[in-house]
């Protein structure tokens, strides 16, 4: 796990009479609200940039504050924690006030106070999972001041996805579905947005968590639209999501294992495929957690092996000469027949199993 330091927190906030104290090149958003009626505020602080970690394991949301001046009762600060998203709606996650400590939803039991010492509101979140990745509020309140800061919780992959039937078969519960089964979740705008200025580049239009339809395009082209448009996410809107079919653009993040080829001097088919990585102590690796090895942990092998749905792919980190072309990515070679003895595979091997070897 990756945690930023707190001793490079900025900060921002405004005193009873709307002035504003900044603090220099700071990348979290803050929105500071002071409403106190006497020249005292309470100022929060969180850390620039994104806090890392992986599906399954414990991450800390830095989040500070003070009082000025500093003659506050601290069993009458209320902190509470929010999730938001690329819509700027708010899911309730932590509230506390003194000793008291409630948690919300899917958080339930797995968030807590770091209680580092006097000023620190930072929460601790267990077992990650896919939905937690997002952008997060810090709000601290004393009676008549408050003041809010955001953190950052990432480190995630958008690939697009088809099945074996092909390209176009999917409505919106069916993209769900297929991403579900790769080890991923439907993107949001915001995520394809974020792979879009990474350079990804798909001309296939896919559903998005929030029902739209959408494509990347970095190069334009008269295939994909126009050559002569700019480049772009381009956006069919809301579809309906029983009748009409599309791809899907899918969310994954670090994993809490690893992905790998196993290394055989024989060709396998499929379900040698599977049977070998059972006999290493692992399965055989999911479209998405091999896009996480890839993206995450830079996996990078020019040799091309199964992967549980069928299709036969290769991550590669660093292009070069007979490895499928000048850019990074995963390369798919589509969906043989399964009986076809020609391709390695790809594994994976959770954390737990390897912490049992």
């Amino acid at each position: 796990m990756l945690q930023v330091p707190l001793s490079s927190l900025q900060t921002k906030a405004k005193d009873s009479v709307g002035n504003k104290r900044k603090g220099e090149g700071f990348k979290c958003l803050f929105s500071a609200t002071g409403k106190a009626k006497v020249l005292r505020a309470v100022i929060v602080q969180t850390a620039p940039g994104k806090v890392v970690t992986h599906r399954g394991g414990t991450i800390t949301l830095p989040c500070r504050y003070h009082h000025e001046p500093e003659d506050v009762d601290r069993n009458r600060i209320r902190i509470k924690w929010t999730k938001v998203s690329d819509a700027f709606q708010f899911e309730d996650v932590f509230v506390a006030l003194g000793r008291q400590q409630k948690t919300f939803g899917s958080y339930r039991g797995r968030v807590s106070l770091e209680r580092a010492g006097p000023g620190d509101a930072s929460v601790i979140i267990h077992n990650i999972t896919l939905q937690d990745y997002g952008r997060y509020e810090c709000e601290v309140t004393n009676d008549m001041e408050d003041d809010t800061g955001f953190q950052h919780c990432n480190n995630f992959n958008v690939f697009p996805y088809y099945p074996p039937s092909g390209r176009y078969k999917l409505n919106y519960h069916q993209a769900e579905e297929v991403c579900r089964q790769q080890d991923a979740i439907l993107a949001s705008h915001a995520q394809l947005h974020k792979a879009w200025l990474e350079g990804l580049d798909w001309c296939n239009a896919g559903w998005l968590e929030d029902g739209s339809v959408q494509y990347p395009i970095s190069h334009p082209r008269d295939q994909c639209g126009h050559k002569d448009s700019p480049p772009g996410v381009r956006n069919y809107g809301y579809r309906h999501k029983e009748d009409e079919r599309y791809d899907s653009f899918c969310f994954t993040s670090n994993l809490n294992g690893r992905a790998y080829f196993l290394k055989r001097f024989k060709k396998v088919n499929y379900l040698e495929a599977v049977k070998a990585c059972q006999r290493d102590d692992a399965v055989i690796a999911k479209v998405g957690q091999l896009y996480a090895a890839w993206k995450i942990q830079l996996l990078d092998r020019c040799e091309a092996g199964w992967v549980e749905d069928g299709s036969i792919r290769y991550p590669i980190v660093n292009p070069r000469a007979r490895c499928g072309g000048p850019e990074p990515g995963v390369r798919n070679l589509g969906f043989p027949d399964k009986k076809f003895r020609l391709y390695g595979v790809y594994c994976f091997q959770s954390r737990k199993a390897n912490l049992a070897l």
